[in-house]
């Protein structure tokens, strides 16, 4: 029985109700390439990429896909594998050079031709506003610590309400807010390499401020709009049956997974902390709880795998930058964070592993799907990201296909159970694979490949995978018996 939970071994879910929406993500500065290009400012990951030490292999995004050239050849692939979203994000630094000011023309124009093409395709746009390439220009006024990030937020959004609202009517204001917040302010993996759990505190309060901003922008600038999210999520569970370690869990899933959707859905953030929540150190001001409090149009979520939690004893430790797959890990050690929340993250390897070191746990999705919905009133959801690294290439013995079995099992085995919350009563609409493209995956540099296309960065050369094609088969027939 524990090998058919692990390795879902056991199908019986496999239909997806009408018009579900099969989409695939990407991000800008994984893909695009072009950094500085048409008027393009540097971005913090820019900076950091360019550092020596930072990224595995020396690597930088410099070029990575060159989907800022070839972005019909991208969105073409999208249509052929019959899917019918596609999650992509805008660089800030694109549109304005410095985060403030007027818009680089440049900048609009080339969204602008990425949204009509995708439109053209019968592809749903599906905007994520910020996906951690913050201009570097506002990280040397303080980055998000500094509060009045969350007016230049607005302002961004309104340029991108007014300019591509006329098309785009789904939006995520940000990427995983938590993960870049923290890796980047108080672990250090992540720019701008800070390691200070005030900075990350008070980065947290500005984010869930600059949130709310930008879902009011957006519906002024934009009769269509409607705001959701894009956060990255972990069902925890708790290591033992003690009160302790179930306290615990429950602080993980406060902070990890829910503090700014509950900050936005309630203008209050959840328990997150052991004691009272530290106000102060986060800059809060009086009259927040209203600016926060903008209630999403739709909840959606990441899931990769998932969390064992344990209580730990108040530590003076702090965590430091390692390399590491950190758009799904912890970042720091338990004592990074304690003194507030009291609780030490592990990812078990109970079951099989991808090459990116993540656990297989496909029951996990069916989890925080059931959570979320119990929690926030059944909310339409959007799975917004969901993937696994393997490193299959092209095989010349096969033509020169890739035939990556095992992302095709994971991707089975996690929608299957992604049907059976279907089944349960969750108001699920889409799921997006990630990713579209192998491509430039942070400080792992292109040492990951998570794309349902195999990209030789030698001459950029896409070749679909064998899971892409039956992706795109399942898209087809809304089933995964395919």
């Amino acid at each position: 029985m524990l090998k058919d939970k692990l390795f879902g071994a056991v199908q019986t879910h496999n239909a997806f109700p009408k018009d579900f929406y099969w989409g695939t993500a990407t991000a800008a500065y994984q893909v695009e390439g072009a950094w500085n290009e048409d008027g393009k400012g540097e971005s913090i990951w820019d900076r950091f990429a360019h550092t020596q030490g930072k990224i595995r292999g020396g690597a930088t995004a410099d070029v990575s896909c060159d989907d800022y050239h070839r972005f019909k050849e991208d969105i073409a692939i999208v249509k052929q594998l019959n899917l019918k979203s596609y999650r992509f994000s805008i660089s800030w630094p694109r549109i304005q050079p410095l985060g403030t000011g007027a818009a680089n023309q440049k900048g609009i124009y080339h969204y602008s031709r990425v949204l009509d093409t995708l439109l053209e395709a019968g592809i749903r746009p599906f905007c994520t506003m910020y996906h951690w390439d913050l201009p570097q220009a506002l990280e040397d006024k303080g980055g998000w610590p500094n509060r009045d990030l969350m007016n230049h937020y607005a302002d961004y959004a309104t340029i991108l309400g007014k300019n591509f609202g006329d098309r785009i009517t789904v939006w995520a204001p940000f990427n995983m807010p938590w993960t870049f917040c923290y890796l980047g302010y108080g672990a250090g993996s992540f720019p701008p390499g800070t390691t200070d759990y005030g900075l990350f505190l008070r980065a947290a309060h500005t984010v869930s401020l600059a949130q709310s901003q930008a879902l009011r922008a957006l519906k002024a600038a934009s009769s269509k709009a409607t705001v959701g999210s894009a956060y990255g999520m972990a069902p925890a569970y708790p290591k033992t049956d003690s009160e302790a370690d179930k306290a615990a869990t429950a602080r993980y899933h406060a902070m990890n997974n829910v503090f700014f959707l509950n900050a936005a859905m309630t203008g209050e953030y959840p328990k997150a902390f052991v004691g009272e929540m530290p106000y102060k150190q986060m800059g809060y001001q009086l009259g927040d709880e209203k600016i926060m409090k903008a209630p999403l149009d739709w909840v959606g979520f990441h899931y990769y795998t998932r969390r064992i939690v344990s209580a730990v004893q108040p530590s003076s430790a702090s965590g430091g930058a390692r390399f590491g797959t950190e758009t799904e890990l912890d970042g720091g050690g338990a004592g990074s964070r304690d003194n507030y929340t009291s609780f030490h993250a592990e990812m078990p390897t109970e079951g099989p592993l991808t090459d990116a070191g993540l656990e297989v746990y496909p029951q996990g999705i069916h989890d925080l799907v059931m959570q979320i919905s119990k929690e926030y009133n059944f909310p339409t959801i959007e799975i917004t990201e969901s993937g696994c690294s393997y490193l299959d290439a092209p095989y010349a013995a096969e033509g020169g296909r890739v035939p990556d079995t095992r992302r095709t099992a994971f991707f089975r085995s996690y929608l299957s159970e992604l049907s059976r919350a279907i089944s349960d009563g969750a108001k699920v609409r889409s799921y997006h694979a990630w990713t579209l493209l192998d491509n430039f995956e942070w400080a792992d540099g292109f040492s990951q490949r998570y794309g349902l296309t195999y990209v030789d960065f030698r001459d950029q050369k896409r070749t679909i995978k064998d899971s892409g094609l039956w992706y795109g088969r399942v898209a087809a027939a809304n089933r995964l018996d395919v």
